[in-house]
């Protein structure tokens, strides 16, 4: 655990620990960054407030430079951050600098050539490692490079991308930010639900291919399947379609199970005093939990200006429910949010800490509490696991009513 006190002299003479502040961790956060060269990656969950870095190390940069040409760049994964990162320059003192950064998202800065920024600051860059984004870093220069996101990619490649780009300068956890005091605490409810019959059978069906394919494939099936298809090698092309089709079919049964939609809604209705977001896999299927609870859908099949307006009426109270699949997994701020529902589960760690990110922003004393639903006896056990396996206050069981009570 990261030192949450410091040592102090007093001007009697004497000594004393007091807490240390988040600035205090922000600090120590931007002096790694100038000890990595200006060149370094900070890893840090939500609550730490890595968008007020973000615009220290840009406005110190620019306050130390004597040439008042130099630009900076603020790259993010979506129109909405692209819209509300500048409100951070504004809220931090840095509104003089504004027309001298530009803010873009991943998906047009990799298109840009022979650009020279003084900073470029990467926020949530785990989204902007793919191949084609690292167009950007390949054909522009920059003096500085600062990278945020909530924590190291998963993906191998990206992960020693990322080091290569940015080596790692400061880490601090999620529940690191709960200890010290950022955010609320939390607990996660994971509960596992049946199929019904007819859900069951078809489950069945798929698994029976999926374990006849697997046997024609061989060893490593998964890969193999993964290589025919693509046709970088020879092999029973028949059996890789139909393995990778079971492997889409069991996973599109277990993740649109009603028993996860009839469960959520009695989560939803059980918690009427308190706001609620609802985490679906697929947009179809958010809308169909949606539908059950009565309540609108944010996803990105809706307009821009359609979840703008959704969004400012979940803020405003009034919706107090709001179901989404991905895109109010970060970026979003909605304060007095205390009550996340899981029902489209992803084996990442990286989904699961931005999702209860959202649930778990200072409000008084109240903590934060995620319902995860689960197919019993599906990959998606072992998706649960793998997707809170750092986390603490984890709890699992089969009495929803026993959680709730």
């Amino acid at each position: 655990m990261r030192k949450r006190l410091k040592h102090v002299r007093l001007k009697n003479g004497g000594e004393a620990f007091v807490p240390r502040s988040r600035d205090d961790f922000q600090k120590e956060a931007l002096n790694s960054w100038a000890r990595k060269g200006f060149k370094g990656s900070v890893i840090a969950a939500t609550g730490f407030g890595k968008s007020r870095i973000a615009a220290l190390a840009i406005g110190y940069s620019l306050d130390e430079l004597e040439d008042d040409t130099a630009r900076c760049l603020v790259l993010v994964p979506t129109t909405q951050l692209q819209d509300q990162f500048p409100n951070e320059f504004i809220k931090w003192g840095f509104e003089k600098y504004l027309d001298r950064i530009d803010f873009m998202c991943y998906q047009s800065a990799h298109k840009m050539q022979d650009k020279h920024y003084h900073v470029v600051v990467c926020d949530e860059i785990h989204l902007g490692l793919s191949r084609i984004y690292r167009m950007f870093f390949r054909k522009n220069t920059y003096d500085k490079l600062l990278c945020l996101t909530a924590t190291i990619p998963e993906h191998p490649e990206y992960r020693m991308h990322l080091v290569n780009l940015a080596p790692i300068c400061f880490q601090i956890t999620l529940d690191e930010c709960v200890e010290a005091g950022f955010v609320a605490d939390y607990e996660i409810y994971c509960i596992g639900v049946d199929l019904e019959e007819n859900e069951r059978a078809e489950y069945d069906e798929h698994h029976k291919k999926f374990v006849k394919m697997r046997m024609a494939l061989g060893f490593g099936a998964f890969a193999t399947a993964q290589a025919i298809i693509s046709k970088k090698q020879k092999g029973n092309m028949g059996a890789a379609i139909q393995y990778m089709n079971a492997i889409r079919g069991r996973r599109q049964v277990v993740q649109e199970a009603v028993a996860k939609i009839k469960s959520a809604a009695e989560v939803a209705e059980f918690y009427h005093d308190r706001k609620v977001i609802t985490f679906g896999g697929t947009n179809k299927f958010t809308d169909r939990v949606a539908e059950a609870m009565n309540a609108p859908a944010y996803h990105s099949g809706k307009t821009a200006k359609q979840r703008e307006k959704l969004l400012d009426k979940f803020r405003s109270g009034e919706e107090r429910v709001i179901c989404s699949t991905k895109a109010l997994n970060q970026g979003m701020d909605v304060p007095d949010v205390g009550i996340g529902i899981i029902v489209g589960l992803e084996s990442k760690a990286l989904p699961m800490i931005q999702r209860l990110g959202r649930i778990i922003r200072k409000d008084g004393d109240k903590i934060g509490k995620i319902y995860i639903f689960y197919v019993k006896h599906s990959q998606e056990e072992k998706w649960m696991e793998d997707a809170t396996k750092t986390l603490k206050n984890v709890y699992r069981g089969e009495n929803l009513k026993f959680y709730l009570s």
